[in-house]
Order: structure tokens, then C-alpha cells, then sequence
């Protein structure tokens, strides 16, 4: 009862501090920006140009790197589940995030378009877009998170059904110089080191480079095995060993003038203690393991007056998966590799009065993809697939501000690909400046997502049929979004939405051979509101909050799965009045969960706090951070390929991190 208490508590015990702050708090350095420069900051992720956000055909959220610091987020989803409408999962093997109510557990991003610099991470097998350990970007390295909530299929094409996230990534000029960083969280004994130097030539060079690693021991866990034993019984155990993980990145950018050339790169390594895909219970040596390259060369440059901006660029991208899971002691050896390659042109026009224009065409060949599954004591692979396969697409979209006070906006893209055909994704919006801080917008779009090659191809005659006749889902969304500034550095939004998604793919249980088989043709509907508001004082007190309601069912009412009703959010940075202290403290509140066997996973609430110094040393920032603070028990749900119907997920951790420019 008394840690229930607490925490309930806690966020008006916040509310009170941010109320005394101007009193208070000890004035900040420029570095901190202002509530009116937060809201100008440009956004590119929603039509690939620069936009204000009162601007953005959607509800747009930027983070920046400032507030990364200040909460001590070391992932993509740790920061992105701090925005309204999104809440994050974990199963003990990868990261992943919900959006406006759905994120089927097991589905790893496959309706989230997750970028860097505007070049697409979802890759050519899965469609999956890694936004935990395995985003192959150290998040010291974001300059700022963009999240473009809705669909964006009128712009992006394939998996941009229920948000965009666009990582922009530093350069040298931010960089000028070198900086050594290192971090230790005592819960599994993690280890994180990074180097990285950037700098602007005298020559006009812009250079940058980076490598980083982890290294964490893992939990000592207890775990369920619900039906893994003989006859189908229950296996139930301690585990220790089995929950290590190795990760390494690389990311390095150069550019001059009008070209950039970036490669980043990740290799992650998760050992498996939960048995994924039935695999025997209790075994050691069963792990994941995920590698990503996205490489692309870009031009950009300006011609007639500043009037076309032309955007060339060509990219490469490899992905590499292989698993080792144990049946009946026996070990078995999963791959999944994809390599694809491809271009787009863009133009932006803005020489016509009250127009912006923009024309462009993507092409994209996947010219690699493979499946196998084998067991390494026996000669030859017992199970591979092969495939290939190319999409285009070309789309154009006009910004038109026909009134002083209105601006519409009118996309379309026209993707074509060898596995779902044709599709279109419009996208309509109006957009009214009804008053000099107040804008209402009026959205409409459509985007779509075709069934990858493993809903499709895998075959193995033994665990999974394929289904090659799957269709391509799609979802149309209508949104009516309110933004208000008041005169005391508050800003206040208010989002009211509808979505449809047809066609919904999921995994199915074949009547006939008892095999599992993915299928399409359900209904989702969903509807849902998100309120949200901030206030900066001059003091340089942050405070943002959120409450969403989501609303999400298949016909009939039947409740979707891993889809919280209600999100509470409330972030809060606090300069301390000694020299160079800062408080992040964080609120989370997240409504119950449904899992895959109809089981109510209760509500629950989280409070994480840092506490950063920057100053006390000449060129270094001290950081220490606490996760789970009231060491809340909470369970995630699982998905139809483990053993277990949900996973308790990490009671209380403490992060010490060091950076150190030079």
C-alpha cells in the first residue's frame, strides 16, 4: 500500500516544483531553447523538406538531443515512448513500440517507417524497422528524434502506416572535436563505451566518425515454460548466463557542399532466455542475433534563384539474422538475410506564388533474400528459400497557401512492387491559422503495407506453411489536430482520430495440418484522443505532459492485443540552483494489456529519474540515473512464437555514464 501510494503521489509533487520554478531555478545557458524555438524547429521526416510543425500535414513531435541527455535515454523507444499515443514493449529479445493503439505483440515495427537522415532501416525481408539495441545508431550520435504520427505512405510508400521516425543524426561541426564516453548499469552488469570525433575542415569538410559497443552479462532470471515438458506439462527454472548481450556500431558521415556520403552500421548479439519459437526450456547457447548496414550517397543543391532544390541519392542496405535454438537437445541454425539497393530523385518548386511543389521517384531492388533453417549436425540445409524482388514508386505533393490563413495540402504516391501490385496513398489535408497562435488542421490519408517474405515464403513443413496469396494491408486515417500557444511560454494540443486498417496479417493455426500459417482479411477499427501540453520558463524548467485514449477493437468488439486504453505521460527538467546540476524526472502511466490468450495484464506506472552535472570538470558531463524507481512489477505480452503469454519486465536499475570531450 505504501509503495502504491508514492507513487500516485509523485507527479503533483512534480507539478508543485514546476509551479515554484521561476522562484527558484537557476537561469540556463543558450543551449537551452526556448518553448517558441522548440516549436520552430523544422521537421523533414513528413514531406522530405524542411516544414515548421504548424505546417506538418500531421501530428508532429520532435526530441531533441538536449532532452536525451537530460532523461538519460540510451534507446530509440525509451525516448519515443515518451510522446502521446506511444507505448513501448520489450519480450527479453528485442525493443519495440505500439502506435495510437496497435503493436501486435511479435510484430517488430512492420507499420513504422524508421529512417536515418531520410534513408529507410526497415529492411527487405521482415520490413522490420529496429528501434531498440539493434538500431545500428548510438543515440549519443541524435541530433534529434522526428516522429511523424499517421500515415505517411503518400511520401514514403511501403510501412509508413501508423507513424515515421527520422533520426537526424550529428555532424562534425556539432561534434568539433573528439569525445570518449562510458556507462555502467548495475542490473545484468552492462557496459557501454564510445569514441567519436567530428570536425569542419578549413577546406569545407565535414567530417565525422564514431564506434561504440555494449557488453552486459544478463539477469539471473526465473522462468516459465507453460507446456515445454513431456506430455505437455510445465517447466519452470532459474536461468543465469542465458540473458548476455554484445552489441557494436559504426556510423561515420562526410560532406561537402552539396554532397554527403553516410554508412552506419550494428552487430547485436542476444542470448535467448525464454526459449523463442518452442525451443527446449532451460537450454544454454540458444541466442538472436541481428547485424544492419544502410549506406547512402546524396546531392543537394539549389538552382533557378532558390527556386528548385534538387535531391539526388542512391543507398545500399544489408541485413543479417541467424538464431540458434535447441529441439530435443538438438541444435538448429535460423537464417534470414536480405541485401537491397536502389535511388530516388526529388524536386521541391517553389517559384509559383503560395505553392510548394514537390515531384520525386524511388526505385528499390531487393537482390537478395534468404530463409533457411537447419540443424548443423546433419550434411545439407534442410530448409532454404530464395527470393528477390524490386518496387517503384513516384509521388507529388502541393503545399498551397490559397489565403492568407489557409493552406491545403494535396499528396499522392503510386507505389508498384512483384508481390502486392498497385497501390495508391493519398494523403488531403486543410490546415487553418485561425488566429496568430492557434492552428487547426484536417487530415486525411492512406498508406499500406504488402505481406513480407516470411508472412509469405516460410515453409518448412514442420512449424510454419507459407501462404503466398497473402494481401497487402492498408489503412485509412482521419485526424482533426488543435494547436494553441498562450502568452505564458504554454503550448497545448488536442488530436481526435479515426483509423481502419484492412487486411490485417496475422499468424493462424491451418485446420487441416495443424501447422501455423499466416493470414489476412480481419478488420481493425479504432478511435481514439490525444491531449498533450508544455511550458517552458525562463528559468529553464521543461515541463510536457500527455493523456491518450485509444480505443482499438476487431469486429464484433473482441479487444486487440497488447493495445493500453489509456497513456499518461509527464516529462520534467529541472536545473537545481548548485552550479551545473540538472533533474530529469519522468512519469509513466500505461493501461492494462491484453496478451495473445486473452489474459488482462494490470495497469501500472513508472517514475525515472536522472541527475546530470555538466561543469564540475573542464570538458566533462557526469550523469547518474535511476529506471523504475519504486521498483514497480509489470508485465509485457508475448507473442505466438514463445512459450510464455507474457514477460515481467526490469524492476529498479542505476546508470552511471561519463562523457568527455577532447
Amino acid at each position: 500500500m505504501g509503495r502504491k501510494s508514492s507513487g500516485a503521489l509523485l507527479p503533483a509533487f512534480v507539478l508543485a516544483i514546476a509551479a515554484a520554478a521561476p522562484a527558484s531555478a537557476q537561469t540556463v545557458d543558450a543551449a537551452a531553447l526556448s518553448l517558441e524555438d522548440l516549436l520552430e524547429v523544422t521537421v523533414t521526416g513528413a514531406a522530405k523538406y524542411a516544414q515548421k510543425q504548424s505546417q506538418v500535414a500531421a501530428a508532429a513531435s520532435v526530441i531533441t538531443r538536449d532532452e536525451i541527455k537530460a532523461f538519460g535515454w540510451r534507446t530509440l523507444d525509451e525516448a519515443l515512448s515518451s510522446l502521446p499515443g506511444i507505448h513501448a514493449s520489450y519480450d527479453r529479445q528485442y525493443g519495440s513500440i505500439g502506435t495510437r493503439g496497435i503493436g501486435l505483440p511479435g510484430d517488430y515495427l512492420t507499420r513504422v517507417l524508421v529512417a536515418v537522415n531520410g534513408n529507410r532501416i526497415n529492411d527487405a525481408l521482415y520490413d522490420g524497422g529496429s528501434i531498440g539495441r539493434d538500431f545500428p545508431v548510438d543515440i549519443d550520435l541524435v541530433e534529434r528524434i522526428e516522429f511523424i504520427g499517421g500515415p505517411g505512405g503518400a511520401v514514403y510508400g511501403q510501412n509508413a502506416m501508423f507513424g515515421v521516425v527520422n533520426i537526424i543524426t550529428r555532424d562534425g561541426a556539432s561534434l568539433d572535436g573528439g569525445e570518449a564516453a562510458v556507462a555502467w548499469k548495475n542490473r545484468g552488469n552492462q557496459r557501454e563505451a564510445r569514441i567519436s570525433w567530428g570536425r569542419r575542415l578549413e577546406n569545407g569538410v565535414d567530417a565525422m566518425f564514431s564506434v561504440s559497443g555494449l557488453r552486459a552479462d544478463g539477469q539471473t532470471l526465473n522462468m516459465a515454460y507453460p507446456g515445454a515438458g513431456p506430455g505437455g506439462s510445465d517447466v519452470a527454472g532459474r536461468v543465469a548466463g542465458q540473458d548476455s548481450e554484445r552489441d557494436r556500431e559504426f556510423f561515420a558521415r562526410v560532406a561537402r557542399g552539396a554532397w554527403s556520403a553516410e554508412v552506419a552500421s550494428g552487430k547485436r548479439r542476444k542470448d535467448d532466455p525464454t526459449a523463442s519459437f518452442f525451443a527446449d526450456a532451460l537450454a544454454d547457447g540458444q541466442y538472436q542475433r541481428d547485424a544492419y548496414s544502410v549506406m547512402q550517397l546524396q546531392y543537394r543543391q539549389s538552382y533557378l534563384n532558390d527556386q528548385l532544390e534538387v535531391l539526388a541519392r542512391v543507398f545500399y542496405g544489408r541485413q543479417r539474422y541467424d538464431g540458434i535454438f535447441h529441439y530435443s537437445g538438438v541444435p538448429n541454425l535460423a537464417k534470414g538475410e536480405s541485401d537491397w539497393h536502389g535511388g530516388e530523385l526529388r524536386l521541391l518548386h517553389t517559384g509559383i506564388a503560395g505553392h510548394k511543389l514537390l515531384f520525386g521517384a524511388e526505385w528499390q531492388r531487393n537482390s537478395r533474400i534468404m530463409q533457411s533453417n537447419d540443424d548443423p549436425t546433419t550434411v545439407g540445409i534442410d530448409t532454404l528459400i530464395r527470393g528477390d524482388g524490386r518496387r517503384q514508386g513516384v509521388y507529388f505533393q502541393d503545399e498551397w497557401q490559397f489565403a492568407d490563413a489557409w493552406t491545403s495540402i494535396i499528396g499522392m504516391r503510386a507505389d508498384h512492387s512483384d508481390v502486392g501490385g498497385s497501390q495508391l496513398s493519398p494523403r488531403l489535408g486543410l490546415i487553418w491559422q485561425a488566429a496568430p497562435a492557434t492552428t487547426l488542421k484536417m487530415l486525411y490519408g492512406r498508406a499500406h503495407r504488402e505481406p513480407n517474405a516470411y508472412e509469405r515464403d516460410y515453409d518448412d513443413t514442420v512449424s510454419q506453411l507459407a501462404n503466398p496469396g497473402l494481401d497487402s494491408e492498408t489503412v485509412d486515417t482521419y485526424e482533426l489536430i488543435a494547436d494553441h500557444r498562450l502568452g505564458n511560454g504554454t503550448s497545448l494540443r488536442a488530436s481526435l482520430y479515426r483509423w481502419r486498417l484492412k487486411d490485417i496479417i496475422t499468424l493462424n493455426t491451418d485446420a487441416v495440418s495443424g501447422l501455423t500459417q499466416y493470414r489476412s482479411g480481419e478488420r481493425i477499427d479504432a478511435r481514439g484522443v490525444e491531449l498533450s501540453a508544455a511550458r517552458h520558463w525562463p528559468s529553464g524548467v521543461r515541463l510536457r505532459g500527455s493523456v491518450s485514449f485509444q480505443d482499438v477493437a476487431y469486429p464484433g468488439g473482441r479487444e486487440l492485443e497488447n493495445s493500453p486504453r489509456w497513456l499518461g505521460r509527464l516529462n520534467l527538467i529541472y536545473p537545481l540552483p548548485w552550479h551545473g546540476l540538472r533533474l530529469g524526472y519522468e512519469y509513466r502511466f500505461e493501461g492494462r494489456r491484453r496478451t495473445l490468450a486473452g489474459a488482462n495484464l494490470d495497469a501500472y506506472s513508472l517514475s525515472h529519474l536522472n541527475l546530470s552535472a555538466e561543469g564540475w570538470i573542464r570538458g566533462v558531463d557526469l550523469s547518474l540515473g535511476v529506471r523504475n524507481l519504486f521498483d514497480r512489477r509489470y508485465r509485457h505480452p508475448g507473442a505466438d512464437s514463445n512459450w510464455q503469454d507474457s514477460f515481467t519486465q526490469d524492476g529498479r536499475a542505476v546508470l552511471l555514464k561519463m562523457d568527455y570531450r577532447f
